[in-house]
């Protein structure tokens, strides 16, 4: 029984850290008293430490204490005694090459798998894919692996960005690159736009938020779901 929340990202515009999504996070982590934090992803270099206060901080409001998994003597062992699991935001090829460096990625997909909770925002949420090939991230480290936890049976491309008509910006469109990456790939791609997350329980994934996401299909034209639509291929 998979239970996990897919978030674009860990903050929207005018509010602070993970404040817009605090109400389904009481629900989905009222069982557990710890979370576990994984920080490697580190956003703008930031050390485990400062990224897992930050954590903690926006964690505070609902009454759940965060512990840095870089904090364990053996994280293999911390994640086979989780109960939640929280991975954060940043550079997508930085936290798979520390998840394969340390060997974490086939125990955490286990777990995973047998129901541990996981909530994953920007990067944390593209490595619940197939493979982490449509982050936005640029490739400061070379990891193993492209292939992730494969707990979704399709992609993310988080921070799904709308191509601006009245913008003089000549650069590729998310849009343009995605379907760049299905020329060769073929697994689909969603789009989920600030403040969307994906809930899944088992083998049934909702699409949560305010916002439609956007979903990419090889040799398909690119279609909207609404908010609240159950997502199947």
């Amino acid at each position: 029984m998979k239970n996990l929340l897919i978030a674009s990202t860990s903050t929207v515009h005018g509010s602070s850290y993970l404040e817009y999504i605090l109400d389904d996070l009481a629900e989905f982590f009222k069982a557990s008293e710890e979370i576990i934090f994984i920080p490697y992803a580190r956003p703008g270099g930031i050390s485990h430490d400062d990224y897992t206060a930050i954590a903690q901080k926006g964690f505070d409001a609902i009454g759940k204490q965060v512990t840095g998994i870089h904090t364990f003597s053996d994280p293999i062992e911390a994640l086979k005694n989780a109960k939640a699991v929280f991975t954060g935001g940043g550079n997508t090829f930085l936290l798979v090459s520390q998840l394969y460096k340390l060997d974490v990625m086939p125990t955490l997909r286990a777990r995973i798998f047998e129901g541990m909770h996981y909530f994953g925002t920007s990067a944390g949420a593209n490595i619940t894919g197939l493979t982490m090939q449509t982050t936005n991230d640029m490739p400061i480290m070379y990891p193993p692996s492209f292939k992730t936890l494969g707990a979704i049976p399709f992609n993310i491309n988080p921070h799904y960005l709308d191509p601006d008509p009245s913008s003089t910006h000549k650069g590729e469109t998310r849009e343009t690159r995605i379907k760049e990456f299905h020329t060769i790939n073929t697994q689909p791609v969603i789009g989920l736009r600030e403040g969307s997350w994906l809930e899944v329980k088992n083998d049934r994934i909702i699409l949560k938020g305010n916002l439609q996401a956007r979903v990419f299909e090889q040799n398909k034209p690119p279609y909207e779901i609404e908010s609240g639509s159950e997502v199947r291929f």
